[in-house]
């Protein structure tokens, strides 16, 4: 499967950047999502590669070929970058057969491919089930109603999925009425020879002709695989149809209409009709925001099983960071045009690059607390929290804040630098919706109290600590008070209270607490986070230690 890659992407509306100087790199058969909040260029960024939007500036290729340019003028229309797209909205036709909305796009297609030898191809799936006679006549027996009345239509759907033959000939099958005979293989004995002679005689054929069938039944020549300007045949169009429609799981609803089907069975249907044409990357824009919250769950296990069995390429937009953190190999997190991360799931909760990372991802969200204090000779910066309470933030790895100060420092001095060289080109704009520090939430017991906050230095820090990091013990190191709690069976999220500002906890198992109730808190774990109040990026992740109160 092709990889995709974006070079300097920017999209722009006359100084507004939808998408700033963006460069990515997705991999084969990675499952890629867009993050971000509304508005922060992930649709823009999906509809650049897909066609449907043309880039400013810069570069895309999608399996080596490129197919945008803006300097050598390349820009291949999205009906020729060999991908399929899922949109918000079904756009399922309400007058057309599930069938007929999954072959409408196959009917359409008139380019250059493979040359199949269609009779014997079918042959060959005739061969596959009369080899078979004892359970073709189990399966069909099978399908019978409670009056004992064949259901034919049933019978041919386990025929065609059992057998991966097309309807004409699930129907050829059934004609044959081996379920009715006493002796199966004796009825097939005869339409067997006959498929075999059909299958051999046309292997015989093309060899007459200096060429060869493979396993799918396409020409090849000394040459190569044959290849013809052409449209897909009749039995091409099921079996293709048939495929999908195995793969997604809606074998059995093919002679229905979009509004007799549930929203989820819709969405299976306009996932097989973009799945038909093979695409080698497939794109989805919020595709499950029309369910409920439980057919979205079940839909996310179903996506990625489809994943893997198809091995395509998947790019996924979504604003949910539940759905992104589920479902996806690598996560693309932007905001406002610029992208902010890009790494697997867990790599962006557990090391976020700045505030908004780490306050976007995560369910409850990160606690943030203000510090202020300096690095020690140890390596550990000390400092002061919670109003005056001590603590100690251990590195895991060794950092040296005077050094990491000084190379953010120039790193920025090198990016102003950059944007002036940009900005003295003939024709170059300036940025309508510039960047500034991310305005984190800290949350306080007393939430009309206004702060008033001096301009932050090299002293100032905010620390990130994760729900499950905050435990309640008798023997914990801050004293608090129970803010809220609210058990869920599985775990319990509770609130407390820590010199006025206000902690969200996760509890693991059965737990009870009592607003007012007055506890003990520990910050557990390696996974604090330690960020410059200045820039707002993660300086390091480490320990938390308290002296005991």
């Amino acid at each position: 499967m092709p990889e995709i890659v974006l070079s300097h992407v920017t999209k722009r509306w006359n100084r507004f950047f939808g998408v700033d100087d963006l460069s990515l790199h997705i991999p084969d058969n990675a499952f890629v999502t867009l993050l971000g909040p509304s508005g922060c260029g992930k649709t823009t960024t999906l509809r650049m590669i897909a066609g449907l939007e043309s880039p400013t500036s810069g570069k895309i290729t999608i399996g080596g070929q490129t197919v945008f340019d803006s300097a050598a003028g390349i820009d291949i229309p999205a009906n020729k970058r060999r991908v399929g797209f899922l949109f918000q909205n079904y756009a399922l036709w309400p007058n057309m057969t599930v069938h007929q909305n999954i072959a409408f796009g196959l009917q359409n297609i008139k380019e250059e491919l493979p040359v199949v030898d269609v009779d014997a191809q079918r042959a060959a799936g005739l061969v596959r089930a009369l080899s078979r006679p004892a359970d073709v006549k189990e399966l069909v027996l099978d399908c019978h109603d409670k009056k004992g009345k064949l259901d034919e239509a049933k019978a041919r759907i386990r025929l065609i999925d059992t057998f991966e033959i097309s309807m004409s000939s699930a129907k050829e099958l059934l004609k044959l009425g081996l379920h009715s005979a006493a002796d199966p293989g004796a009825v097939a004995a005869g339409p067997l020879a006959a498929a075999r002679a059909a299958v051999e005689a046309a292997r015989q054929r093309h060899a007459a002709a200096g060429e060869s069938l493979n396993e799918a039944f396409e020409v090849t020549t000394s040459a190569g695989p044959a290849t013809a300007v052409r449209k897909l045949s009749a039995e091409e169009i099921d079996l293709r149809v048939r495929r999908v429609s195995r793969i997604v799981k809606i074998g059995p609803f093919m002679d229905r209409y979009p509004s007799e089907l549930s929203g989820g069975q819709q969405q299976r249907v306009a996932i097989a009709r973009t799945l038909a044409p093979g695409p080698g990357v497939l794109f989805m824009d919020e595709p499950l925001s029309n369910l409920d919250a439980k057919l979205r769950l079940e839909m996310r296990s179903e996506l990625q099983r489809l994943h893997v069995n198809t091995g395509s390429t998947f790019v996924y937009v979504t604003h949910d960071q539940m759905e992104a953190m589920t479902l996806a190999t690598r996560i693309c997190l932007m905001d406002n045009g610029v992208l902010q991360q890009y790494d697997p799931p867990l790599d962006v909760y557990n090391r976020p690059n700045n505030l908004f990372v780490a306050d976007f991802v995560g369910n409850p969200s990160i606690n943030f607390v203000n510090g202020r204090g300096s690095q020690a000779a140890s390596g550990a910066v000390e400092l002061d929290v919670f109003g005056g309470a001590k603590a100690v933030f251990t590195p895991t790895q060794p950092v040296d804040l005077a050094a990491w100060f000084a190379a953010e420092a120039a790193a920025d001095a090198a990016a102003a630098e950059a944007e002036q060289a940009r900005l003295a080109v003939k024709g170059a704009v300036e940025k309508e919706n510039k960047e500034s520090n991310f305005r984190y939430r800290v949350a306080r017991a007393d939430a009309t109290e206004e702060v008033e906050e001096a301009e932050p230095t090299d002293a100032d820090f905010v620390l990130g600590i994760r729900p499950e990091a905050l435990e309640i013990r008798p023997s914990g190191a801050l004293p608090a008070e129970i803010y809220a709690s609210m058990p869920t069976g599985m775990e319990t999220t509770v609130k407390v209270t820590v010199g006025g500002l206000v902690l969200t906890g996760v509890i693991f198992g059965p737990a009870v607490y009592q607003i007012g109730q007055k506890v003990k808190v520990d910050i557990d774990g390696s996974g604090v986070l330690l960020f410059s109040r200045r820039n707002g990026r993660l300086i390091a992740q480490g320990s938390l230690a308290f002296a005991a109160a």
